[in-house]
């Protein structure tokens, strides 16, 4: 197990530099290929087809509505799908030219490359610095001022650091509701990942943590590649370089079963899905026409 994670790990390597780039500048490296991917539970198949690539150093929305596979294709990239009993994967991602489900990738070296933020903020019950200390510990760091550089520099980056600096031994579970979502965030960036993936981080967040957390993507994006389910439509507009409108495709043939299955509608610069969409389903759904 420890040769096939050195393996993954290997092909993997993320360069020294970021690129910072600026919006509306030429797309950077490719970190994930998505060819034809499908995705099944048991039977079902929630996802067919879906072919895109998505770049370093940028914001990647998925949009669309319920039912229509966008948190089943993120979860695909960082392989939290294996944890569900029958579903599987056909087609082919690749993860800088890696491929994520080669029988040599761990799905651990994976998700310790490949970050999950999720919709409801999950602190454990323990104090805020051993929310953040986990990861590192888990990875064989012990040393007390190593780890208390990286509690410190993961809540900066979560820009919770001055908010809990003087009760790092309280509990994450006395947080707020903003405050515990960057908490996660923070214990993810803690074990310094390549990507970050957020299924609707700010489903339960009032505006302001709402604004605190976009402000807070936007300020990390020069370090790290994010990709993020959202429903809210504004934004999408607000934080994202790119977005992927997903919809739902009936089966509706005289005689055979309801079936339905996600599709991968349109996939473009945010600018244009919003403002110049090339599928009459994406204006639709963009213009609140259709739900």
């Amino acid at each position: 197990m420890e040769q096939r994670e050195n393996e993954i790990t290997a092909k993997v390597t993320v360069p020294e530099t970021a690129t910072g780039r600026r919006p509306g500048s030429q797309a950077g490296p490719t970190v994930f290929d998505l060819d034809k991917v499908s995705v099944y539970y048991g039977a079902f198949r929630a996802v067919t087809d879906v072919s895109m690539t998505i770049h370093e150093n940028e914001i990647t929305a998925f949009i669309g509505p319920s039912g229509c596979g966008k948190t089943t294709v993120l979860r695909s990239l960082n392989r939290m799908n294996d944890l569900i009993p029958g579903a599987r994967v056909d087609g082919k991602i690749r993860y800088r030219g890696a491929g994520l489900y080669d029988v040599q990738a761990s799905p651990t070296a994976v998700r310790r490359r490949i970050g999950m933020v999720f919709q409801k903020a999950n602190p454990f019950p323990k104090s805020i610095y051993d929310n953040i200390a986990y990861g590192p510990r888990i990875n064989g760091i012990r040393g007390k001022s190593r780890l208390d550089e990286i509690v410190e520099t993961a809540l900066r980056q979560a820009a919770l650091w001055d908010e809990v600096k003087d009760r790092l031994g309280k509990s994450g579970l006395g947080l707020s509701g903003g405050q515990a979502q960057r908490l996660c965030i923070a214990r993810t960036l803690a074990v310094e990942p390549d990507v970050v993936l957020m299924d609707e981080p700010c489903s339960a967040l009032d505006p302001i943590a709402t604004g605190r957390i976009e402000d807070l993507m936007q300020e990390i994006k020069s370090k790290f590649t994010i990709v993020i389910v959202t429903h809210n439509m504004q934004q999408a507009t607000r934080v994202s370089d790119r977005t992927a409108f997903f919809s739902v495709l009936r089966n509706e043939k005289p005689g055979q079963s309801d079936t339905r299955t996600g599709v991968l509608v349109e996939y473009d610069r945010t600018a244009n899905i919003f403002d110049n969409p090339k599928d009459e389903r994406t204006q639709a759904y963009v213009t609140g026409r259709m739900g």
